[in-house]
């Protein structure tokens, strides 16, 4: 968390449902779009919250996109324009809550963390998307602009597949199945990481290697964290639903179960690899001392021997011994190559 951002201990002592924004600060446009669409029509636009209400009836289906939840007054208005419970739109604004889903009387909440990697490739980027669908319309609400839903919005401009004829639930079936099938990508990218760092281990077991193979392991931590608790997410939608998602639809939510437990897998599988590559490191430093040492203990044997011989004789204390530099400097040199290997 950057040090612009507001933590949790700051809501320390407030009641139930106290509206406070926890996340990384900004202060920029909070962006609202709408898709309404029928099987035969679709349009898109940019509008302000007093419009949203002209969207909603049920002629169509809405889809609402929030970017950005640092206006939590807006927030708030929203949440009263669509009669929204206090501590959901509480779990909204709290960036850092675990993934979640739960049901009401008249809509479904669903929170998720959207993880992708970083266009250096460099790292994962983390950004926390909640939805809340209702009877014929969606609210999706994102931390600040730019998501992975290019390919859904595409369709619907174009009235393709599946979505423009179905309810809203299969939309917000959708919107999931985009997010946990974009997990595969960040798989993917553990998988080049790792052996990247193989291959540069088996060359050279250099302490930045050390360092990219904990830089992994943190990575993978928080990105199981984020995607263990989706298989309640999906398991509740299945069980806890009826009425409020089409029997049609729950096959869907099965199948989005099983890219879930795929995900899980997966990470497990990678971090069982980097566990192997921390082991093959600590080995190759150990293979390398060990040479080192050698070549060091016939060099210094030697040294000794050339000693002794100059000398004349066996006999000698240790003041004889060590006046010399080159003996000296022979052990200043392993001294030094032992603690820069031990580091």
């Amino acid at each position: 968390m950057s040090r612009y951002a507001v933590r949790k201990s700051s809501k320390s002592g407030a009641p139930p449902g106290t509206l406070v924004h926890i996340g990384s600060q900004r202060t920029d446009h909070v962006k609202i779009t709408v898709f309404d669409y029928t099987p035969e029509t679709v349009s898109e636009r940019e509008c302000k919250i007093e419009e949203l209400c002209n969207f909603c009836n049920d002629k169509s289906i809405t889809w609402i996109n929030v970017d950005g939840l640092h206006n939590v007054e807006l927030l708030q208005k929203i949440g009263e324009q669509f009669h929204l419970d206090k501590l959901l739109l509480e779990d909204i604004l709290n960036t850092n809550h675990r993934p979640k889903t739960e049901i009401f009387k008249d809509y479904i909440f669903v929170m998720l963390k959207m993880i992708d990697v970083n266009p250096e490739r460099t790292g994962l980027t983390h950004e926390q998307v909640s939805f809340v669908m209702g009877d014929g319309w969606l609210i999706s609400f994102q931390e600040e602009g730019g998501d992975v839903f290019d390919g859904i919005r595409d369709r619907l401009r174009k009235l393709q597949g599946e979505m423009p004829k179905r309810k809203v639930d299969f939309l917000l079936y959708r919107l999931l199945d985009t997010v946990v099938d974009n997990y595969f990508f960040v798989t993917e990218y553990f998988s080049d990481k790792n052996a990247s760092i193989e291959k540069d281990i088996f060359k050279n077991p250099s302490p930045e290697a050390l360092k990219e193979i904990q830089l992994l392991k943190r990575q993978l931590v928080n990105f199981k964290r984020a995607v263990l608790p989706l298989r309640e997410v999906a398991s509740g939608l299945e069980k806890d639903g009826e009425g409020l998602i089409q029997p049609t639809t729950f096959r869907y939510l099965r199948d989005l179960y099983e890219h879930i437990i795929q995900v899980n897998d997966s990470i497990d599988s990678q971090r069982e690899v980097v566990a192997s590559i921390q082991d093959l490191y600590l080995s190759g430093i150990s293979n390398k001392m060990n040479e080192v040492m050698k070549l060091l203990t016939k060099r210094l044997a030697l040294r000794i021997f050339y000693h002794l011989g100059n000398n004349g004789s066996y006999c000698f204390g240790y003041d004889s011994l060590f006046q010399t530099q080159e003996v000296a400097l022979t052990i200043s040199v392993f001294n030094s190559l032992y603690i820069k290997l031990t580091i």
